[in-house]
């Protein structure tokens, strides 16, 4: 008996220092810098774009004061936001003050931000407060829609295509009023470039799986979530047909506040244009 009490102390004392590392571990961001070219590189000109992706408000580890201190040299073109920013209608006013934290950075091009799985859990009317919430901080927010740019007289099309998981994206509908040039596409999503054969992409910018969260030693969990973690695509930059796409880790969790073997992230990308 006395044995069987040790070994259970044991296992708890274990499990509670596995549980503190774990939830230690969201709040060592990883900060990546992603340079690449594109078939259109002049070699002359950039686009520089700060990625943010998964805040999931009800399990992020990073205060906005904590987010501003680490963006407080930079200096984007575009910030790019790739959806699932909270679960529950009472975590909107939590994202104020994360989204004044971008307004106050000033991208020279906007900010520009598409849904997730988990902003689709709210009702119509709270996602309409969720929109305008986005939007009153000078977010264009996206729903199979695109808008286009201009740098040193190249066109930038950023092209924001609805979440693939709920069933919401029209490839048509993005694509119908952009204009030759470099094509960037922001989707939740990442399983969304198996659909894309005939609609070309330069660059894509996703989210969704948050590097597995928790991996032991792969995601086996995130099978049911598409062809691509069954691939192991999971995490960084990716290849389809010749294009590349990026798959943030995101910012926060679902579920329980934990990460093993990922690591929360804001990425930078650099693309010749």
């Amino acid at each position: 008996m006395i044995y069987i009490i040790s070994l259970l102390i044991l296992l708890f004392i274990l499990l509670s220092i596995f549980l503190y590392k774990a939830n230690q571990n969201t709040k060592d961001i990883k900060l990546n810098k992603i340079q690449l070219s594109t078939k259109h590189s002049s070699n002359h000109s950039y686009l520089s774009i700060l990625h943010l992706s998964d805040l999931h408000l009800e399990n992020i580890s990073i205060t906005a004061n904590e987010l501003a201190e680490k963006l407080q040299y930079e200096k984007p073109d575009i910030i790019a936001l790739t959806g699932d920013f909270l679960d529950r209608k009472r975590s909107i006013p939590k994202l104020d003050a994360y989204l004044k934290v971008l307004q106050q950075i000033k991208p020279k091009h906007g900010i520009y931000a598409v849904l997730g799985n988990h902003d689709y859990v709210l009702n119509q009317y709270n996602l309409q407060k969720l929109i305008q919430c986005l939007t009153r901080y000078g977010c264009h927010v996206m729903q199979n829609s695109s808008l286009t740019i201009e740098i040193n007289k190249q066109l930038i099309n950023i092209i924001g295509v609805d979440d693939y998981s709920t069933n919401r994206s029209d490839l048509k509908k993005s694509y119908q009023s952009i204009q030759e040039g470099i094509n960037l596409v922001l989707t939740h999503d990442p399983n969304l470039v198996l659909e894309m054969d005939n609609y070309p992409f330069d660059y894509l910018l996703a989210g969704h799986f948050h590097g597995g969260q928790i991996r032991y030693p792969k995601a086996y969990h995130l099978a049911k979530m598409g062809k691509l973690p069954r691939l192991n695509m999971i995490k960084g930059m990716q290849m389809h047909n010749d294009s590349p796409f990026y798959i943030s880790e995101g910012l926060g969790q679902t579920g329980i506040n934990i990460r093993v073997g990922s690591r929360p992230e804001i990425t930078f990308h650099e693309i010749a244009i």
